[in-house]
């Protein structure tokens, strides 16, 4: 079995501080994906999603897309709106002070 390429290529973070590493195929993704400290759902998706492809129940573009999953932007601003709530120095934008 060849390589099981994509592209374009997805850039993830290396062990080395402000380096990213252009992932092209699954295999690749694979060995990079081993490598990182933060394993959590969007790890395991990642991780299912390369077995799925060398068992031939997913495509590469799919391991692609599964690595260029960012946590959703919305549970971010949810837990900032929490923390900021009722705090006197932080007000809604349109409310002046008199």
């Amino acid at each position: 079995m060849g390589l099981l390429w994509f592209s374009p290529p997805v850039y993830v973070k290396a062990n080395r501080p402000g380096i990213r590493h252009g992932v092209s195929h699954v295999e690749e993704a694979a060995e990079e994906l081993m490598a990182w400290d933060t394993k959590g759902p969007r790890w395991t998706k990642a991780v299912q999603s390369c077995v799925d492809a060398f068992e031939g129940r997913a495509s590469p573009q799919e391991v692609r897309e599964a690595l260029r999953r960012r946590p959703r932007r919305r549970a971010y601003i949810s837990r900032l709106s929490r923390r900021y709530h009722g705090n006197p120095l932080v007000r809604p934008s349109g409310v002046r002070e008199d």
